[in-house]
């Protein structure tokens, strides 16, 4: 799998995350028209143990997810995962799942873009608002899907953005997220590359 900005390349933009906790870096074609998103990714990190992985993501015009295919290697091996989710249900390499029945969206760990979906389809990046789900949480790099419980709360608007407290068993994190939804600093995770500022803690 070869990630690659969509068809309509004017409509897709580049973003870069530096992921910290991995030692790393995540990289993707971005293209959200809407809550509609698609994208097109490539992650390296160093921690837990080295890998690199590939991903397109897909959801319907309502941000839930409608594919997850990843390639993820590393030392000692290679995984796949096509994690689908239809009106039947989901699917990971075509076998159904029953128990991530109860989830809307995908969670690739170690991924800030991935933290999108649910922040804008519940708007909780434009006012005040708190949210609990059931997430099909991808672990990387074994690609084991699970269910995962997380919530997430507006806080404030601060100059920066909005700020939005993520939280799943006893972690959390305030995460700071551009007026689109997007993360732009996930405090023990990692930041936004953007070209025009200065990273945060710089």
């Amino acid at each position: 799998m070869r990630p690659r900005p969509s068809a309509d390349a004017d409509q897709s933009r580049l973003v870069v995350w530096r992921v910290i906790e991995t030692a790393g870096f995540e990289s993707t074609w971005l293209d959200l028209r809407g809550m509609t998103l698609r994208a097109s990714g490539r992650v390296v990190g160093q921690t837990p143990r080295p890998y690199w992985l590939d991903y397109t993501l897909e959801t319907d015009s309502k941000a839930a997810t409608t594919r997850l295919a990843v390639d993820a290697e590393f030392s000692g091996g290679e995984r796949h995962i096509d994690l689908r989710r239809d009106g039947g249900g989901w699917t990971v390499d075509g076998t159904p799942r029953p128990d991530l029945d109860a989830a809307l969206d995908c969670d690739l760990g170690f991924s800030p873009l991935t933290n999108t979906m649910p922040v804008i389809r519940h708007g909780l990046h434009l006012g005040p608002g708190t949210r609990e789900f059931t997430m099909a949480f991808v672990e990387v790099p074994t690609l084991r899907a699970i269910p995962m419980r997380q919530t997430y709360r507006h806080l404030s608007s601060v100059p920066g953005g909005p700020r939005i407290r993520y939280s799943s068993g006893t972690f959390a994190s305030d995460l700071l997220v551009g007026v689109d939804g997007i993360v732009v600093d996930y405090p023990q995770l990692g930041y936004r590359i953007d070209p025009q500022r200065t990273p945060p803690g710089a």
